[in-house]
């Protein structure tokens, strides 16, 4: 699906799509702006890890994975949803999902987990190597044998990278991303001082690691993205084009790249995403089969 590129609009020839681009594109703005005050405000409160309530031991009635020392390993609920990972992008924290852990909690997912990462960290595959520490040790912790996934911008790449070139589509169920340069962003040239960012162009090694062939490749991928993500570019990037993956490109209207983790009718849509492709289908009007890279759209 081609989208037109937003051009001042003394360039181009007044008309009916122009107008309504710009109005569209002003409005994502204006949203772009009061999400990042909001999230300015939360952000301290990201900073640290997050506390983890102790949890009673119990008789397991499976046998879970070997929890690691110090952790005591619970059985997994007949029927319980597996718990989410939530993984923030660059510069940014756990904070950033305090409106889509809340949704999820209220609709009765009871493992959530926020990470953080290090600001410093300067490969993507070191952090899909930490990810894979922490998949494993919640697994062991919990119970359950796989978890879910969403990630935002950069951690959405992150746990990617995880899933696709380093085994973890054997703990990963589905993974959700919302905004994520999966094929690659020319965007803010100037960041490309820091490492991780010029990962995320376009063509720099770790792209193109996920272009290769990935047979076998059992986690599902819903990728939620925007027309009007201004760090996404082109917007189309943040698809999921690869014949191997079970993907469902999620299409979104009206909101920027910052509004995505935070914005309600997204967090419906995740939450459909999670519990299964049929909903997701269901709920968006898409038309894919499962093994094929199918696509949607949310208004």
């Amino acid at each position: 699906m081609k989208v037109l590129p937003f051009l001042p609009l003394s360039l181009r020839r007044p008309c009916l799509c122009c107008a309504r681009l710009s109005s569209a594109l002003l409005k994502a703005t204006a949203l772009e702006l009061v999400v990042l005050a909001g999230h300015v405000l939360l952000y301290p409160t990201g900073i640290a890890g997050e506390r983890r309530p102790p949890q009673r031991p119990a008789e397991p009635t499976t046998t879970p994975p070997t929890a690691p020392a110090g952790t005591s390993a619970l059985p997994a609920e007949g029927g319980e949803r597996p718990p989410v990972v939530l993984l923030h992008g660059f510069i940014d924290n756990r904070s950033v999902f305090v409106l889509l852990r809340r949704s999820l909690a209220r609709h009765g997912w009871r493992h959530l987990e926020s990470l953080n990462y290090s600001p410093l960290t300067c490969d993507i595959r070191t952090a899909a190597e930490l990810l894979g520490r922490h998949v494993e040790e919640i697994c062991a912790r919990t119970g359950h044998h796989q978890v879910d996934i969403v990630g935002h911008s950069l951690g959405g790449l992150i746990a990617r990278y995880y899933v696709q070139r380093l085994g973890g589509d054997q703990r990963v169920r589905t993974l959700v991303t919302l905004g994520t340069p999966h094929g690659g962003t020319s965007v803010a040239p100037l960041a490309s001082a820091h490492p991780i960012v010029r990962q995320m162009r376009t063509g720099s090694a770790p792209i193109e690691e996920l272009r290769r062939p990935a047979p076998g490749c059992r986690t599902r991928f819903v990728s939620f993205w925007s027309e009007l993500d201004r760090v996404i570019v082109p917007a189309e990037a943040a698809c999921i084009d690869h014949p191997d993956l079970d993907a469902l490109n999620v299409r979104v209207s009206g909101i920027g790249h910052l509004a995505l983790p935070v914005h309600p009718t997204v967090a419906a849509a995740v939450r459909q995403a999670l519990e299964s492709r049929e909903s997701v289908i269901e709920a968006t009007g898409a038309t894919g089969t499962a093994g094929e890279a199918g696509a949607a759209s949310v208004a």
